[in-house]
């Protein structure tokens, strides 16, 4: 399959922005942009060099399996923590020091000399993308309180490329040209990831961002970081964003076993470039409909049930053409409802409260993504069918479609405050 070219073109600066946009906006949005790249960028490295580093460390597929859920079990752990680092420096300064410190842990995984050191530096890179995960909507808060949905597109396009250049461009590309060395090619995708930091440096607002991190250091331990588990908003995003990205990473894991178990390994090169490169064509319609996502019900209640008649069709009707277009509906719809879901923080919360309940929902979402992927393998493995490992999903996008509804629809904390 041929993709869309993965340039700036693909940033979120077109569409009804085009004629409306001022440059200060769009340099807003570049800079945004650059930051979602560097948060995804060095996590998807890891998953075409696999088998390499399976081979070259002798680990075993339980190993295997736990490298993979090593960052998002970090993810869950450290949000919160990162939520009084932002409280305690800022937003923007929070996101710098994420950006260095996944691209420098990134790189040095290719420094491993065995299987723990390896474990090691990944936790590291995970500590560095929790650290932005929950600035980035804050910082999109500061930067942009009346384009938030704008904002959210423009970082959310970010990860989108980010996590699809390495997949794409690794196996033919890039390791050819590197000799095969899956320790090279870590370190040349932490060259990227490590020169957006100056770049973003130069192109963030600076006076504003000085202000809004001097009261942030002034406010110390008393700023607000601690997420409201009690509230229940922060529950209901949590699993909103849960179900999103259960199922995408589901699939990434369980889907080439799938294709094997009936004598299809041949479909997981299309099936797997179709997954994430539909992520790429999303882009395009996220510009297409910008603020029309913003606090609106329908991508939940349109991609959700697309999200669940995509697993049907792998269950029901495991053929080469089903699964792919099913892969190729599974990325598009979770990129979609992903960035629906990643702007709410920002827009129903009051602008003090953003990164902890963006953390809170981090901490909920990927303690989701862990247990979820758990039963779909218990559930293999009891069976010994292949398609209940699919089933979970199901339930995951119909919670998608309703928990999405109910969470955009959600009373946002000024109009609370209108009574």
């Amino acid at each position: 399959m041929q993709f869309p070219p993965a340039t700036a073109s693909l940033m979120p600066f077109a569409g009804n922005y085009a004629t409306t946009a001022s440059p200060g906006l769009l340099k807003l949005a570049c800079t945004l942009w650059l930051a979602g790249v560097a948060m995804r960028m060095t996590l998807l490295v890891m998953p075409p060099v696999i088998p390499l580093v399976h081979e070259d460390l002798h680990m075993s597929e339980t190993q295997i399996g736990l490298l993979i859920g090593l960052p998002l079990a970090v993810f869950a752990v450290t949000s919160v923590p990162a939520s009084l680092l932002i409280a305690r420096i800022g937003a923007s300064l929070a996101l710098i020091l994420g950006m260095v410190v996944t691209a420098v842990t990134g790189g040095a995984r290719a420094a491993s000399s065995d299987v723990w050191t390896l474990y090691l530096t990944s936790i590291a890179t995970g500590v560095g993308i929790s650290i932005m995960q929950p600035a980035m909507p804050t910082v999109v808060r500061e930067w942009l309180p009346n384009r938030i949905a704008f904002g959210t597109i423009a970082y959310s396009a970010g990860m989108v490329i980010g996590a699809t250049l390495p997949p794409v461009l690794t196996i033919p590309l890039v390791l050819p040209w590197l000799g095969g060395s899956w320790r090279l090619d870590l370190a040349f995708w932490a060259v990227p990831a490590i020169l957006i930091v100056p770049i973003f440096l130069a192109l963030r607002p600076q006076v504003r961002d000085r202000d809004q991190d001097r009261r942030a250091i002034q406010a110390g331990i008393g700023g607000r970081w601690w997420p409201e588990w009690r509230n229940p908003l922060v529950w209901l995003l949590g699993l909103t964003f849960g179900s999103n990205n259960s199922p995408y990473y589901v699939t990434n894991a369980f889907l080439g076993d799938y294709l094997a178990s009936f004598g299809r390994s041949d479909l997981l090169a299309p099936a797997l470039g179709w997954l994430n490169g539909s992520q790429v064509l999303a882009l395009v319609f996220l510009v297409a409909v910008g603020g029309r996502i913003q606090r609106r019900a329908w991508p939940f209640l349109v991609f959700g049930p697309l999200l669940l008649l995509a697993f049907l069709g792998v269950i029901l009707v495991p053929t080469g053409p089903v699964i792919i277009v099913a892969a190729a509906i599974v990325g598009f719809t979770c990129a979609v409802t992903m960035t629906a879901a990643l702007a709410l923080p920002a827009l129903l919360v009051a602008p003090g409260d953003v990164s902890r309940t963006a953390a809170g929902m981090f901490t909920i979402s990927y303690t989701s993504a862990i247990i979820v992927p758990t039963i779909c393998g218990a559930l293999w493995d009891a069976t010994g069918k292949p398609w209940t490992a699919f089933a979970p999903l199901c339930i995951s996008a119909l919670g998608l479609t309703v928990l999405g509804a109910f969470a955009a629809r959600y009373r946002s904390h000024t109009e609370k405050a209108r009574g």
